[in-house]
C-alpha cells in the first residue's frame, strides 16, 4: 500500500480525495497495488466530513510519518507551500503539486532536490489543469525540437473575452458574470493581469528548454484595457481576441511573452472559447499538435494530480527524469520581435489615412457606422519599429498585437 498525505482541502485537495476513492479499482489495477490517504492537513476543521478522522493541523505530522510516501500539495501560493514542500522532499517523500506559482517560483530547487534525493517532484497539473500536457510535452514529443507554444491558459480570461465577443458585453459585465457562476475569484488580478499564464507559459518553455526562465522577466499584459468596441472592430475583420502565452524557440533565441492577441479564424485556437483552455505545441518534424479541455475545475485538476500520483507509483525507487537545470534561460526583448498591429486612431480615415500610410506602410482598414475613429491593420514589423512610429500620433486610442 502507498500512504498519501494531502496537504490542502480546498477545491482540488477535496478533488484528489475523491478521485483517489472513486477510481480506487482502477488506479490498484494500474499500480498493482492501493493508494491510500493516511493525512489530510488544513488550518480548518470540517465536522461531518466523511474524512474528518484524517484531518491534521501539524505538518510535522506528515514529516515525520516514515509511511508516508507521496505528499500531494494543493495549498496554493508560495507560503508556507514552498517551506512544506521543500521539507517533504528533504526528508524523502515524493512529491505532487498543481500549484504553478510555486513551480514557477521554486521549481528549480525542488526538481534539484529531488533529482540528489532520488525522488520525484511532479506537476502535471499546474499548467493545463485537466488537460494533459506536461507528459506529451516531456515523453510523448521528447525526440522534438519545440519551436513554439501558443496557448490559452486561463479559462477565467477566456470565458470573459468569449462573453465580449459573443454577446457584446464590456469588460465589467463580463468580468462580474464570470465571478457570479465562480470562474473568476473576488480578486481576479492574477487572472485578468496575465500573471496565471504568465507562470504557466514559463513552466512549458522551461520544459521545452531544459533551461530555468524566469518568470518576472516575461513580458505580460491582461486584458482589462480590451474594450467592446475591440470586439465590433474584430467582428468586422472576421476575427477574435484571445489572451495568449506564447513560447518560440528559434535556434539560440528564446521569447516569452503574455498579451492580447488578435488571431483569425485559420488560428488552431480560434475555437477555443467559454472556460476552455487550449495549447498549440509546433515540433521541427511532427508540426502543430493541439491539446484542448477543461484547464481548471475540481476532478479536472485532481484527476491530473491522481495521474501523477500513478506515474510515481512505478518509481518509488528511481527518479523520473523531467524538469529543467539550474542554467538560466536568456530571453529576448519584446521590442525586438515582430507582429502585425491593430490600431485604432481618432478622427476619420479619409482625413489621416495618408499619414498613417506614409509612417507605417500598406495598412487595412476598417470602420464602424456612426463612430468618430477608424482602424487599421498594419503589416509585420518589429515591436522597436512600431514603437517609434507610433510615438509620432498623438490620437491612438487604442493597439492589439495580431498573429494574422
Amino acid at each position: 500500500m502507498i500512504q498519501v498525505a494531502v496537504m490542502g482541502y480546498g477545491t482540488i485537495g477535496s478533488g484528489v480525495v475523491e478521485v483517489l476513492e472513486v477510481n480506487r479499482d482502477r488506479i490498484a489495477e494500474k499500480t498493482g497495488q492501493e493508494i491510500a490517504v493516511k493525512y489530510i492537513l488544513d488550518l480548518r476543521e470540517f465536522p461531518g466530513d466523511p474524512h474528518e478522522e484524517k484531518l491534521v493541523h501539524d505538518f510535522s505530522v506528515i514529516e515525520k510519518d516514515e509511511e508516508v510516501q507521496v505528499v500531494v500539495e494543493t495549498m496554493g501560493g508560495v507560503n508556507p507551500a514552498f517551506a512544506f514542500v521543500k521539507a517533504c522532499l528533504m526528508s524523502g517523500k515524493h512529491v505532487v503539486t498543481s500549484n504553478k506559482a510555486l513551480v514557477a517560483a521554486h521549481g528549480t530547487e525542488l526538481l534539484e532536490i529531488a533529482r540528489e534525493k532520488n525522488i520525484n517532484f511532479l506537476f502535471e497539473a499546474s499548467v493545463g489543469g485537466g488537460i494533459p500536457l506536461i507528459r506529451p510535452l516531456t515523453q510523448s514529443l521528447a525526440g522534438e525540437q519545440i519551436q513554439e507554444i501558443s496557448g490559452i491558459l486561463n479559462g477565467t480570461t477566456n470565458y470573459i473575452l468569449s462573453k465580449m465577443a459573443k454577446e457584446g458585453q464590456n469588460f465589467e459585465t463580463a468580468l462580474r458574470k464570470a465571478q457570479e457562476l465562480g470562474y473568476a475569484e473576488r480578486n481576479p488580478e492574477a487572472d485578468v493581469e496575465g500573471f496565471d499564464t504568465c507562470r504557466k507559459i514559463t513552466i512549458l518553455t522551461a520544459l521545452a528548454t531544459g533551461r530555468e526562465v524566469n518568470y518576472e522577466e516575461v513580458s505580460t499584459e491582461g486584458i482589462t484595457w480590451i474594450t467592446d468596441t475591440d470586439f465590433k472592430y474584430a467582428s468586422v475583420l472576421n476575427t477574435s481576441i484571445k489572451l495568449f502565452g506564447t513560447s518560440r524557440v528559434e535556434g539560440d533565441n528564446v521569447s516569452v511573452y503574455v498579451c492580447p492577441m488578435m488571431i483569425g479564424p485559420d488560428h488552431p485556437l480560434f475555437g477555443v472559447n467559454d472556460v476552455y483552455n487550449g495549447v498549440m505545441v509546433r515540433g521541427n518534424t511532427v508540426g502543430t499538435v493541439m491539446f484542448y479541455g477543461s484547464g481548471a475545475g475540481k476532478l479536472p485538476t485532481a484527476s491530473a494530480v491522481v495521474s501523477d500520483i500513478v506515474e510515481i507509483a512505478g518509481h518509488l525507487a528511481d527518479n523520473i527524469a523531467i524538469g529543467w537545470t539550474e542554467r538560466k534561460q536568456e530571453l529576448m526583448p519584446m521590442e525586438a520581435l515582430s507582429y502585425r498591429y491593430f490600431i485604432r486612431f481618432a478622427g476619420t480615415a479619409k482625413e489621416k489615412l495618408p499619414d498613417i500610410q506614409a509612417a507605417f506602410g500598406k495598412v487595412e482598414t476598417a470602420e464602424l457606422p456612426g463612430m468618430d475613429e477608424f482602424a487599421v491593420l498594419t503589416e509585420k514589423m518589429p515591436e522597436k519599429r512600431y514603437r517609434k512610429l507610433a510615438a509620432a500620433f498623438t490620437d491612438i486610442r487604442q493597439m492589439i498585437r495580431c498573429d494574422l
